[in-house]
């Protein structure tokens, strides 16, 4: 049985409150259950992923730099631990090194879970002793998982196994390891919001580049199936941004099999339709065109009211008839775009 909420009795009241006063007024709460951080060997990508029965936990939880390291700050949080921690790696500190200075600097250590993996894959962890049982961590090769506020103490070993079993890209496995944690039992709370990023093994020039996955699920009841089904989304929106690429570029092939690709992996999305037919249509291809409209008409009657504006603006050629030919590719039993 999966309890939704904490069970505070008077002991677990009077315990909560005496760390409380321990702490600053920012970290009384104890924010976010399970994470992990990692480095991806074969990319280098760095990523932090996590699942809390906490609103907004990607807001204070997973910090992560491209070509310095990646850090999840947790239990009774301090966030000051994710910008301080980077900081150190930036500087050429050791995570182990790193994680003693942010402890030996903060007054309530004891508190604290915090984990820390650099642009090399080495770690370093630190689980406090009064961290909300059931809570530990477990490290691995460039790796570390971490959790506090459990159901059971299975956790960090179900992360871990599941993580070293996953293959493909870091965001996906480390959404593998999150499934996992919520397998074995998950917070005791239950669950609220979920967090996945992911940045380069190298900086860019282009910095705003550099993180390549950043998807939040602030508040569900199902953040972990809600997180996977926007990772599937934005795979599909970089299918379709290669395929842009590969236009631009001339290679319209390419690009229609990127595009076919996107839709593919996320069947229901009007807009991908949409914008696959017009590419053919600027590309001649008028014919194949055609029963794309028509479903994306079907799925969103209000592309009709879009079709007539793009000649206008170079989307579309400025051919006599087009426009409504392409209407005319509308089900006869299309409801009124105009009304929403």
């Amino acid at each position: 049985m999966r309890l939704r909420r904490f069970a505070w009795t008077p002991v677990a009241c009077a315990l909560a409150m005496s760390i409380a006063h321990a702490v600053e007024p920012a970290a009384r709460r104890p924010v976010a259950t399970y994470s992990i951080v990692a480095r991806d060997a074969a990319s280098g990508e760095l990523g932090v992923a996590v699942q809390s029965h906490w609103f907004s936990v990607g807001s204070v939880v997973p910090w992560a730099e491209a070509g310095v390291g990646a850090v999840a700050t947790q239990s009774f949080v301090e966030p000051s631990y994710g910008p301080r921690g980077l900081a150190a790696l930036r500087a050429g500190q050791p995570p182990e090194s790193a994680l003693r200075e942010l402890l030996a600097a903060d007054p309530s250590p004891d508190v604290r879970q915090v984990a820390l993996v650099d642009a090399q894959g080495r770690t370093a962890a630190h689980t406090g002793k009064n961290c909300i049982p059931a809570a530990g961590h477990r490290t691995g090769r460039g790796y570390s998982v971490q959790a506090n506020l459990m159901l059971s103490d299975e956790v960090p070993q179900a992360m871990a196994m599941a993580f070293e079993a996953a293959r493909g890209p870091l965001a996906e496995r480390m959404l593998a390891a999150l499934e996992a944690a919520q397998g074995a039992g998950g917070d005791i709370r239950g669950k609220q919001s979920a967090a996945l990023l992911v940045v380069r093994a190298q900086a860019s020039d282009k910095p705003w580049t550099d993180r390549l996955v950043d998807l939040r699920v602030e508040d569900s009841d199902r953040p972990l199936a809600e997180l996977r089904r926007i990772l599937v989304l934005h795979r599909a929106y970089e299918r379709m941004n290669r395929g842009d690429e590969a236009l631009a570029a001339g290679r319209l092939d390419e690009a229609l099999g990127e595009y076919a690709a996107a839709e593919i992996m996320v069947p229901d999305n009007d807009e991908f339709v949409f914008w696959h037919a017009v590419t053919l249509v600027q590309n001649g291809k008028t014919d194949a065109a055609l029963p794309l409209f028509a479903r994306a008409f079907r799925m969103g009657p209000v592309w009709m009211l879009l079709v007539p504006r793009l000649p206008g603006v170079k989307l579309l050629p400025d051919t006599p008839g087009l426009v409504e030919a392409i209407l005319e590719a509308a089900p006869r039993a299309a409801p009124d775009p105009r009304r929403r």
